[in-house]
Order: C-alpha cells, then sequence, then structure tokens
C-alpha cells in the first residue's frame, strides 16, 4: 500500500531523480575502487576523470601526487599508469609476463579488431610475431640488406634536399617517405617516388589520424564507444583515415594476387599468401586476408613513424644547435671522409654522432606514454594490486626524463651518452622502443635508419633555419609527440 502511493504521487522529476539515484547506486557497486587498487584522483561518479587528457604531461602532474603506480578512470574503466624508471622496469622487464597483453582500445578496435601484430593477443599474437620476425629478417637481411636498401634511400633523400636548391623547404613528407620506402621494399617488394601521390595521401592520412588520436575529444570515444560511434569527432577523422589507408593496402595485396608465384616469392606479402594456404587447418593463428592487411599496416607504422619523427626532430635540434651539428660533422668528416657513404660498421668509430642520435630520441620523447598494456593475471606492483585484465600504462617519457637518471633531463645533452673519454656508453634508462616481449618490432630496423639516414645528410648538407623562422621545440601532441611543421635551408656542403 505504501510503495503504490508512492508510485501514485511520483511526477516525471521525481522519476527522473529516482532514475539518477539508482545509477549512482549501481556505478558505486559495479565501479567501485578494488581493495589496494591504485590511487588516483577523486572520480565523478557514471564519467569517472573525464576532462582529463591522458597525456604524459598531464600524468606526470597526477604521478607527483600519487606516487609512481597510480590509477585514472575514464566512464567505467579503471586505467593503471606507471612512472619513473624503477616501476617502469619493475613492470617491464622484472614482470615481463604480467603485462603482456593488449587491452582493446575502442578508438583503434574499430580498424584493427585485435588482429595483427601490435594489438592482438594470445596464440594468434605469437604466430603472427613470429612470422613477421622470421620473414623480415629473410628479405630484410637475407636475399637484400636492409642496410643497403637504406644507403640507396639516403642518396635519393639527398637528392630530394638538393633539388630544392638552396630554397626554404619542410622536410616533414619527404623524410616520412624516405624511411617508409625502406620498410615498402620489404613488405611490398618496392619502393615508392617522393612525388607518387597515392602514397603521399596515405602518409598524410596517417600522420592526422596520429595526432588526432591522441586528443581529448578522441579519448572521449574509448570512455563511451556506443555514445560516441553517432556523434561527430575527431575520431569519425580517425576511423575515416584508416579506412582509406585499408583500402590502399588492399589494393597492394591484390596486384600481388595477380603476379603471385609461391615457388618465387619476391616480398613479405608473398610469403604470407604462401602462409594462408599453408594454415587453413589452424584457424586460430589467424592467417588470411583481414589480418594480413593489419599485420601489413602495423609494420608500415612501426617501420615508419618512430624513425621518421626522430629525424624531423634531428633536423630541429641541429638548427637549435649549431655548434653540434659542426661536432657532428667533424667526425664524419675525420671518419668517413667525402669520398663514400656512411655504413653501419663506421658507427663504433662515431660515438659522438651515435650519442647525438640517442639523446635526440630521448628528448624527442616520441611516443611519451608507449602502447597500453594489459594486466595477464592478478598481480601486486609497487605494494598495490592490480587485477587481471586491467589496463596498465608505462610513461615511458617518465624514464627518459627520469632526473635519478640523467644529469640535465630537460636539456638536449649528447654527453649524456659519452663518458669520460667521449665513448659511447649505454644507457639502462633509454627506453624509447619500450621493454620486454612487447618492445617495438621495427627496433633493430629504426636503429639503421636513424644513423645512416642522419650521417648521411650531415655529410652532405649543412641544416640552418630559415631567416626570421627559428621554428619551436614545443612538440605535437597526439599518440605520438611530434615536431610542429617547420621550414628550413639544406646548404650542400
Amino acid at each position: 500500500m505504501i510503495f503504490q502511493a508512492l508510485l501514485d504521487c511520483m511526477d516525471f522529476t521525481g522519476w527522473l531523480l529516482l532514475g539518477f539515484v539508482l545509477l549512482l547506486i549501481l556505478d558505486v557497486v559495479k565501479n567501485g575502487r578494488p581493495p589496494n587498487f591504485p590511487p588516483g584522483p577523486w572520480a565523478a561518479p557514471l564519467v569517472g576523470n573525464l576532462l582529463t587528457p591522458l597525456d604524459f604531461k598531464t600524468m606526470e602532474k597526477v604521478a607527483k601526487e600519487y606516487g609512481p603506480v597510480f590509477s585514472v578512470r575514464k566512464g567505467s574503466e579503471r586505467l593503471v599508469f606507471v612512472s619513473g624508471h624503477k616501476m617502469v622496469k619493475e613492470a617491464l622487464v622484472n614482470q615481463l609476463d604480467s603485462f603482456v597483453d593488449r587491452p582493446i582500445v575502442p578508438l583503434f578496435h574499430v580498424v584493427f579488431k585485435g588482429l595483427g601484430i601490435a594489438l592482438s593477443n594470445g596464440y594468434l599474437w605469437k604466430k603472427q610475431r613470429k612470422f613477421a620476425n622470421t620473414h623480415l629478417r629473410y628479405f630484410g637481411e637475407g636475399q637484400k640488406s636492409l642496410e643497403r636498401y637504406i644507403e640507396v634511400e639516403a642518396l635519393f633523400l639527398c637528392e630530394a634536399f638538393k633539388d630544392e636548391q638552396g630554397r626554404p623547404f619542410n622536410p616533414h613528407y619527404t623524410l616520412t617517405n624516405a624511411v617508409s620506402n625502406i620498410i615498402s621494399s620489404v613488405v611490398f617488394g618496392h619502393r615508392f617516388e617522393y612525388s607518387d601521390p597515392s602514397f603521399r595521401e596515405f602518409l598524410e592520412l596517417d600522420n592526422e589520424a596520429v595526432i588526432l588520436s591522441g586528443s581529448l575529444r578522441a579519448q572521449l570515444f574509448d570512455a563511451f564507444p556506443g555514445l560516441m560511434t553517432y556523434l561527430p569527432g575527431p575520431h569519425q577523422t580517425v576511423h575515416s583515415n584508416y579506412r582509406r589507408i585499408v583500402k590502399f593496402l588492399e589494393n597492394e595485396i591484390e596486384k600481388h594476387k595477380e603476379g603471385w608465384n609461391p615457388d618465387d616469392p619476391r616480398d613479405y606479402i608473398d610469403v604470407y599468401l604462401s602462409e594462408i594456404e599453408k594454415k587453413k587447418d589452424d584457424p586460430l593463428a589467424g592467417f588470411n586476408i583481414e589480418t594480413l592487411v593489419v599485420s601489413t599496416l602495423d609494420l608500415i607504422e612501426a617501420g615508419t613513424e618512430s624513425a621518421a619523427t626522430t629525424l624531423r626532430w634531428a633536423l630541429l635540434y641541429m638548427l637549435h644547435y649549431p655548434e653540434i651539428q659542426e661536432k657532428v660533422q667533424a667526425e664524419i668528416d675525420r671518419v668517413i671522409g667525402q669520398s663514400r657513404q656512411p655504413t653501419m660498421a663506421d658507427r663504433p668509430n662515431m660515438p659522438y654522432t651515435d650519442a647525438v642520435i640517442h639523446e635526440v630520441q630521448r628528448i624527442g620523447n616520441i611516443v611519451p606514454m608507449g602502447f597500453p598494456k594489459m594486466a595477464s593475471k592478478d598481480t601486486t606492483l609497487g605494494g598495490y594490486f592490480i587485477p587481471k585484465g586491467t589496463s596498465t600504462t608505462t610513461i615511458l617519457s617518465s624514464v627518459l626524463f627520469d632526473k635519478n637518471e640523467w644529469a640535465t633531463p630537460d636539456v638536449f645533452n649528447p654527453e649524456h651518452f659519452l663518458d669520460s673519454e667521449g665513448k659511447f656508453v649505454k644507457r639502462d634508462a633509454f627506453l624509447p622502443f619500450s621493454a620486454g616481449k612487447r618492445m617495438c618490432l621495427g627496433e633493430h630496423l629504426a636503429k639503421m635508419e636513424l644513423f645512416l639516414f642522419f650521417s648521411t645528410m650531415l655529410q652532405r648538407f649543412t641544416f640552418a633555419p630559415v631567416p626570421g623562422e627559428m621554428p619551436s621545440m614545443e612538440g605535437v601532441m597526439g599518440f605520438t609527440h611530434s615536431p610542429e611543421e617547420y621550414r628550413l635551408l639544406a646548404v650542400p656542403r
């Protein structure tokens, strides 16, 4: 009787209030903080820390308040972040089996669907990564040398710079195309001309998607994918760009099918097509056309983004530190001279150049947040309990700028990688490619590209700012941390 009387006197506002209270109770019950879970800022009911951007600068501020292991809530999901060299190493190296899986990131899952290499898990991931490692090595270091690919492409790059005839120009897409041509030669069996409009569009679409995916509005999609799917925003551009990129890759694969000879594979795609036939009885390994498309996208991104962005930072720092550029050129002239091109065999004899490249990688901070991992089992980190399935991000920038590890963490200083005698020294806190089982697949390739492209460019040119246009070193915050667009002068030596 009492319950019926309450129902009879409830108006629309009352029902609305009741519904809201029930939602709050449900949110507390369902999304309450687990016992001994990492601390973090107060999260609003239902939406969590919705307005807190997940960029490295904001997360560093949160880490100062809550410690090296903390959490942030987006929507109903609690995300764990790990900061500082000591704790990041604990997660990635000492507990490498605890954080080996990838979580579903809705913004990327729309396209990648848990396939390929970078965002897959379990048996499929192991099979796809092993296959990629084996056959990239075969085509890159067996029949054809990756080093030779880079040496030839470095000459094309220098010719493109020379064609600018000393005029101001933006090196962005010329550098990106040059770097991408290395992995393209292995995956597609050919390079792309810098004037190729289709590949230029591919690179521009990818660059825009990488920048937009790090924005706060795009991150809303990860918190509320069901709702945001139907609303406008940068996430729509990200998805649209990747759909066009996928179409480009599908066309390349179709061309391969036309001339495919399983007895005479020309490149990575050819051997993958053969593997699809061989693995028909093992569908869980994921060898099919859809996974081939995603794997190809993984390889092109891994083989392009980090090295190309690092080279853009490298030229930018040479504009700001001409005295360092002169010292690199002096070492190049002393060790190599002008009569031949740099090779990887020169690197041990060029510690200063090597140190400059490493310092660019450190302070350039290309992938500051790494890519999120997921606790593959219940585990403890920093004294806190992290349940299986929890998305966990290791903040790589916090390692690269750790005040306990670097003498001048906020200053461009190649001496970080040199001993008192000027010899190159490795640093334990140098983790631009992450670490553990999920470290960047393209690390070996990127190291070769950085040394050969950088040393060849500085052997042939002196880079100077356009008068009145000294570019900013602030950087653009996206999924990666990249320089703002800038112009420079390439003066032949």
